[in-house]
C-alpha cells in the first residue's frame, strides 16, 4: 500500500526560494572577479553546486573552465583563478603553494577563495603564516540549505557528525543557527521549539544571538514548531538494517545529494544512468516509503496499468490518436522508463537481501532490539566476522550489541575485538578507539567482577552454563538504558503479535514491526505532550539536555513541523516521519546535515 496525500494536508513552503537565493549570491561573488576565470570546486561541492547553478549558468558569468580541486599542481593558464571551497586547512595550504609557486615563477594572477557555508579565521590565519594573505581576497557564499525534495532540506555537510561528536570541534554549531535563522527570514517565526541534546542547545543558542541580533519581521509563519535533536540520543535507529525502499537503495547503491546512479546490471545496458530521486519521480513516490515486501506487488501493478495505458491506442481514430500523442504519450514514455529502472533496482535488491545471510543478520538484530538470546547473537556475530560477509555489517553489529546491552562484557569485548582485527586488519584499532570515543563500542566497567565471578563458577559448571550465568549476572549488575527507554517508550511491540506490513499500524513498520525509531517516538511524545512535562524519566536516561522555548509572539501556524537532525538522518527515520504525519495529519520537514548513515561516518 502506497502512502498517499491525505486529505487537508498543509500546504508546504516553496523551497525554491532557497535555491534562487543562493545561486543569486553566488552569481554577486563571481561577478566581484570580472573577465573570464577558471573556477576549481571541492569535490564534494560538485554535486549540491549542480544543482543550485549548473555549467550554463557559471558560463554565462564569464567561468571559463572548471576544475574539481585535487590537491595537486594545476594546468590551468587563466589569469583569473577561483576556488570554490570548504574550510578545510588542508586545501587552503594547496592554495597558498600555488600562488607561492606562481610567485616564484614570476607569474601574476589574480586569484579568489570562495568558501562556503562560511569561512573560519583559522583558514585565514593559514594564509598569513604562508604569506600570500595580500595576494588573495577571500569571501564567503551562505550556502546553508539544499532543498533535496519537497519535504527534505540538507545543510551537506558530511563531516558534521566526526567533527562535532568525535573531535569536539563545535565550528558547524553557528552554521546550523544559520541554517535556522535563514529559514525563520524567508519563512516567518516558529512558534514553538523543542529539542534534545547537548549540539541541539548549543545550535539553538547561537540560532537566538542571531535572531536578537537581526531586525524582527512580522509575516504569516510557513512553519509551526521546530525540533533539534542531536544523532547521539539515538545511535540504535542508524545501525538497524534498513528495509523501506528508499533505505535499501541508499545501502546498495549510495544516494548522493538526491541522486543515484545505477549500474548496467540495473539499466540493462552498457552503461551506468544517474537518477534523480524525488517526488518528481511518480513511480519512487509512491514506493519509497514502503517495506520491500511491498515493492515487487506494486511495480508489477503498475507496470499492468502502463500496458492498459498504451493499449488504449488500439482503436483510435486520427484525432484521438493526435490528442493521445500531445497529451499522454511523453509522459507513459518517461513513466515507463522510470518503472524500468526502479524493477532493475528492486532485482538487485532481491539478489543480496533475499538470501539466506541478510534474513540471518535481521533475525539478529531484532533479538537484539528485544534482549532475547544474546549468546546465540555473539556467535552469530563471530561467524560472520570469521566468514567476512561484511566489513560494515560486522562493526556494526557489534555497535548495535554494545548499545542495546549497555557495554559488552571484558572477555567478550575483548574476544570479539581480537576476531575482528585478524578478520579486517590492525589497522581498525583507530576505528575501535573512535567508537568507545562516541559510546558506541564500550566495555562494561562493571566486567572485572564478573570476570572474577565466571572463573569461580568455571570450576563447577561447563563453559555454556558460565555464558549463560554470566548474562544473568550482567543484567543484574548493570541494568541496560536502551531496554529501559524501549520500555517506558514502548519501542519494541510485543513478540508473538502478528504485524501487517502492508496496513501499518505505527512507525515500526520502517524495521518489519521489529522497533519504532527512538528519535521519532520523542518527537511524536513530546509533540503530542507540547513539551517534555511526563518524560522526565527518559530525558534523565539520554542524559537531558532538552529544552522547550515558546515564541514571544505566537501565531497561527501552518500544521507543519520542521526537525532537525544534528549529526545525519536515515531514510527509515524519514519513511516513519511521513508516516507519523499521515496519522495526525501534519507535514514533517526533515531538515538533515548530511543524508548517509552513521556507520559511514566514522
Amino acid at each position: 500500500m502506497a502512502h498517499t496525500e491525505w486529505r487537508d494536508a498543509p500546504e508546504l513552503p516553496d523551497f525554491s526560494l532557497l535555491k534562487r537565493l543562493a545561486r543569486d549570491q553566488l552569481i554577486f561573488l563571481l561577478e566581484q572577479l570580472p573577465g573570464k576565470k577558471d573556477l576549481f570546486i571541492d569535490a564534494d561541492l560538485m554535486s549540491p553546486l549542480d544543482r543550485i547553478a549548473n555549467v550554463t549558468i557559471l558560463k554565462q558569468h564569464e567561468v571559463d573552465k572548471l576544475y574539481k580541486v585535487e590537491l595537486k599542481p594545476i594546468v590551468s593558464s587563466s589569469d583569473q583563478l577561483c576556488f570554490l571551497i570548504r574550510p578545510r586547512i588542508q586545501t587552503v595550504k594547496w592554495i597558498s603553494d600555488l600562488v607561492n609557486a606562481d610567485k616564484v615563477a614570476g607569474r601574476f594572477r589574480r586569484y579568489k577563495i570562495i568558501f562556503t557555508p562560511q569561512k573560519f579565521y583559522a583558514c585565514e590565519t593559514v594564509l598569513e603564516e604562508q604569506g600570500v594573505y595580500g595576494d588573495v581576497t577571500t569571501d564567503e557564499w551562505n550556502f546553508y540549505i539544499l532543498p533535496l525534495d519537497d519535504d527534505i532540506l540538507s545543510l551537506e555537510l558530511p563531516e558534521f557528525f566526526r567533527d562535532n561528536f568525535l573531535e569536539g570541534d563545535q565550528r558547524w554549531v553557528t552554521t546550523a543557527g544559520s541554517a535556522l535563522h535563514l529559514l525563520q527570514s524567508v519563512y516567518g517565526s516558529f512558534s514553538k521549539v523543542y529539542g534534545i541534546g547537548r549540539c541541539a542547545k548549543m545550535v539553538y543558542e547561537s540560532w537566538r544571538e542571531l535572531m536578537e541580533e537581526g531586525e524582527q519581521r512580522t509575516r504569516q509563519p510557513e512553519f509551526a514548531k521546530v525540533f533539534l535533536v542531536d544523532r547521539d540520543v539515538d545511535f540504535v535507529t542508524p545501525l538497524c538494517s534498513q528495509v523501506v525502499y528508499e533505505g535499501l537503495v541508499d545501502d546498495l547503491f549510495r544516494i548522493k545529494c538526491g541522486t543515484v546512479e545505477l549500474g548496467p546490471d540495473v539499466t540493462s545496458s552498457d552503461k551506468s544512468i544517474k537518477v534523480m530521486l524525488n517526488s518528481q519521480d511518480k513511480v519512487f513516490s509512491e514506493i519509497r516509503n514502503e517495506h520491500f515486501s511491498n515493492v515487487f506487488g506494486f511495480l508489477s501493478q503498475k507496470a499492468k496499468n502502463l500496458q492498459t495505458a498504451y493499449d488504449k491506442r488500439r482503436g483510435m481514430d486520427i484525432q484521438q490518436m493526435k490528442a493521445f500523442v500531445s497529451d499522454e504519450l511523453k509522459g507513459l514514455k518517461q513513466e515507463h522508463r522510470l518503472l524500468s529502472l526502479h524493477i532493475g533496482a528492486s532485482e538487485s535488491m532481491m539478489k543480496k537481501k533475499t538470501k539466506q545471510d541478510f534474513q540471518e543478520l535481521l533475525k539478529t538484530e531484532h533479538s537484539l532490539l528485544e534482549g532475547f538470546e544474546i549468546r546465540e547473537c555473539i556467535t552469530y556475530i563471530e561467524e560472520h566476522i570469521n566468514r567476512q560477509v561484511s566489513m560494515i555489517d560486522s562493526l556494526r553489529l557489534l555497535c548495535l550489541l554494545s548499545i542495546t546491552e549497555n557495554g559488552l562484557l571484558s572477555k567478550d569485548y575483548r574476544s570479539l575485538k581480537a576476531q575482528y582485527l585478524q578478520s579486517y586488519g590492525i589497522k581498525h584499532l583507530l576505528t575501535f578507539a573512535n567508537l568507545r570515543q562516541l559510546g558506541l563500542l564500550e566495555e562494561q566497567q562493571a566486567g572485572e567482577t564478573l570476570t572474577v565471578m565466571e572463573s569461580k563458577v568455571g570450576k563447577l559448571v561447563n563453559d555454556k552454563t558460565v555464558g549463560k550465568l554470566t548474562d544473568a549476572f550482567s543484567s543484574l549488575a548493570k541494568k541496560s538504558n536502551f531496554r529501559a527507554l524501549s520500555k517506558r517508550l514502548a519501542l519494541v511491540p510485543k513478540s508473538g503479535e502478528e504485524y501487517d506490513l502492508r496496513v501499518p499500524r505505527d512507525m515500526a513498520y520502517v524495521f518489519s514491526g521489529a522497533y519504532i525509531p527512538l528519535s521519532c517516538k520523542l518527537i511524536e511524545q513530546v509533540l503530542e505532550r507540547d513539551g517534555w512535562t511526563g518524560l522526565e524519566e527518559v530525558t534523565r536516561m539520554l542524559n537531558g539536555q532538552e529544552f522547550a522555548v515558546t515564541a514571544r509572539n505566537k501565531t497561527d501556524a501552518q500544521r507543519i513541523v520542521l526537525v532537525m537532525f544534528l549529526g545525519g538522518c536515515t531514510f527509515s527515520e524519514i519513511s516513519a516521519l511521513r508516516f507519523l504525519g499521515k496519522e495526525r495529519d501534519a507535514y514533517y520537514v526533515k531538515q538533515i546535515e548530511y543524508m548517509v548513515n552513521i556507520k559511514l561516518s566514522i
